[in-house]
């Protein structure tokens, strides 16, 4: 049995708590809010953020971030991406070098395009880091539902020990070592799920959504590559299977802002009604400006960050989204 402290007492942090948990491990959770701690300490459950569900017996939590961290095997990371690095610098006093640290926040850090793992080894210096990302909603993760991730480590020897650690029959942990496909796997996805909402609400019909999606995938593949990622990854559970989860459900979240958005309502008054976060919301500039830096041709990504960030109107968007030149190949072509 391992002792596991779990940063982020939101939807995912819960749900992992509930993995690792039902594993039989020490279980303990840090969450911002006192009242989130107190429900779960009292009747095992989170009603701010997992409404109706019964939590894995047995988790602790707590509103002392050192207490989280005290004595643990290794540490899972659930922050919204954009706190990253504020709570790893909570951490940071309180971190044993060594302690291996994952991940499972997706997204990108704006203004300085950082991604979660160089956030971690800025902050956490001498942590060993992995990434867990893959089709997984919270929910379905909290009631025991069959789920498969990717656990990428570039260390195999501590990815292994964190795969048999944290995996379970069924929370399947498929072990890789390209880090850097698995995080640009996690913030792609919530960008096109946007796109593929919009053309939900906008009713453009099923065929939109999949051209969306493989098209998606195909910026997702080409920012990846470009990065030092490797193609086969986007082929796998934190590529295409995460976007097929996020593109072809209204249940996730940023498909279910980009229904709201194609429905006409405005950007602010949909966040001003949500207690979670929609990370593509806060990814789509920063990976606009990735897309620019290793100059990588991302329609889709750069029609997202003009509607979320640049006041675009969302027909003209889509007009020129339609108008893109026609490419051969689906790694390097638009």
């Amino acid at each position: 049995m391992a002792r596991i402290g779990v940063i982020g007492g939101g939807a995912f942090g819960t749900a992992m708590a509930c993995v690792v948990r039902r594993s039989g491990h020490d279980t303990v959770i840090w969450a911002r809010e006192p009242e989130v701690a107190s429900a779960i300490n009292r009747d095992s459950v989170n009603p701010v953020f997992l409404p109706g569900i019964r939590l894995a017996p047995g988790i602790q939590a707590t509103n002392d971030i050192a207490a989280a961290a005290a004595g643990a095997d290794f540490l899972l990371l659930a922050p919204p991406a954009q706190h990253m690095r504020a709570v790893t610098g909570q951490l940071r006093s309180h971190f044993k070098s060594g302690t291996p640290v994952v991940t499972c926040s997706k997204g990108v850090e704006r203004g300085t395009c950082a991604l979660m793992a160089q956030i971690i080894a800025e902050i956490l210096p001498g942590a060993p880091v992995a990434v867990l990302s893959g089709p997984s909603f919270a929910h379905d993760i909290a009631v025991d539902r069959p789920v498969g991730v990717t656990l990428a480590c570039a260390d195999r020897a501590v990815g292994e020990r964190l795969a048999q650690a944290i995996g379970t029959p069924r929370f399947r942990t498929y072990l890789s070592d390209d880090v850097t496909g698995a995080l640009i796997g996690g913030v792609l996805k919530n960008v096109i799920a946007i796109a593929c909402g919009v053309a939900l609400g906008k009713k453009l019909g099923e065929s939109t959504r999949a051209t969306l999606f493989a098209r998606g995938l195909a910026e997702m593949a080409r920012l990846g590559v470009a990065m030092g990622a490797r193609l086969e990854t986007f082929l796998g559970l934190c590529g295409a299977g995460d976007l097929s989860l996020s593109c072809n459900s209204a249940s996730s979240r940023n498909t279910s802002l980009g229904i709201a958005l194609g429905e006409g309502r405005k950007l602010q008054d949909i966040l001003r009604e949500r207690v979670t976060v929609q990370e593509g919301v806060h990814s789509a500039e920063s990976v606009a400006e990735l897309a620019r830096r290793h100059d990588v041709d991302m329609p889709i990504v750069r029609a997202v960050d003009r509607v979320l960030n640049h006041g675009a109107d969302l027909d003209e968007a889509i007009a020129q989204l339609l108008t893109h030149p026609y490419h051969l190949d689906w790694i390097t072509g638009a």
